[in-house]
């Protein structure tokens, strides 16, 4: 890719009509979005808001405007304490299949890991009560941080019944798939399953654990996995807005098949307690392996 060369300051202040009624923080996200597209910052940092400000001559409500819509749209990553700079991860999953988050990060040509926060037998009402437990049933409960290359992806938590994925004790989850260990360990494939997916507003402890501020979103993903019909798998799943792609498939015959039940929306996107069944559930026909 052929890299330009920088131009002037006042040559880019240049590309910005005042007298045009499209607001500045538009035009500048456009040249912005131009640069980047020709392969500017390939070989440089991406300019700071002050940078920006003298470069173009506007603002810094303009700069912050325009580098806000440009994190929106999953071009910049802004974190916590540092300038602003290119997104190097996209994961782009399709809904209606029973997919891998480890596979997926992979088949995107980055490395994955798990900083494993938590493994090991406990007792939680609300997750037993989506399994088809009893209250006091035993599960195992693992909790990571996922990474995509060396940045923070997701935040998961997975529920299952302890007599079914004791031996998962001792895996270690570190660069592994759950699902790769349920099936070496407990001999264990899940058939199906159900899932919603909805945006949340992280909390601070989630902002902190996945590298974001207050600006960046996030998608929230319960699922149930299930054995030939039996609830095996309660996973929650906090990932990256600005790094997580959700496709469907659709058709003029089918279209998308919606559920009428609603969902009463949770406190915060660690509770569990509030669901009901998942709302959207799009016809896709073809089958993927299952490596979780």
């Amino acid at each position: 890719m052929q890299v330009t060369q920088p131009v002037p300051s006042s040559d880019r202040a240049g590309r910005l009509d005042r007298s045009s009624a499209l607001p500045l923080w538009a035009q500048l996200r456009a040249d912005l979005q131009r640069r980047v597209d020709v392969g500017e910052f390939a070989n440089s940092p991406f300019p700071g808001e002050l940078a920006l400000s003298v470069d173009y001559a506007v603002s810094r409500h303009t700069v912050r405007e325009a580098l806000r819509q440009l994190r929106s749209d999953g071009v910049l990553v802004a974190e916590r304490g540092r300038p602003p700079r290119l997104a190097d991860v996209r994961i782009d999953q399709p809904l209606g299949a029973l997919y891998s988050l480890y596979a997926s990060v992979e088949a995107a040509g980055l490395p994955q890991r798990s900083i494993v926060r938590a493994l090991g037998i406990r007792r939680d009402p609300v997750a037993a009560g989506h399994l088809g437990l009893t209250r006091d049933a035993d599960l195992l409960y693992l909790e990571r941080v996922r990474l995509a290359g060396s940045e923070p992806l997701a935040i998961d938590t997975a529920w299952l019944p302890a007599d079914l994925a004791a031996p998962l004790l001792a895996a270690d989850f570190t660069h592994t798939a759950l699902y790769i260990e349920l099936a070496a360990r407990c001999g264990i494939r899940l058939t199906g399953g159900r899932e919603q997916l909805r945006a949340v507003i992280p909390t601070a402890e989630q902002r902190d654990l996945l590298g974001i501020d207050q600006d960046t979103a996030a998608l929230f993903i319960q699922r149930l996995g299930c054995l030939h019909g039996r609830p095996a798998e309660l996973r929650h799943t906090t990932i990256r807005g600005d790094h997580f792609t959700v496709t469907a498939q659709f058709s003029t015959s089918t279209g998308y098949q919606f559920s009428p039940t609603p969902y009463r929306i949770p406190h915060t996107a660690a509770d569990p307690g509030e669901f009901s069944p998942i709302a959207v559930q799009p016809p896709v026909t073809t089958p993927t392996r299952s490596t979780r």
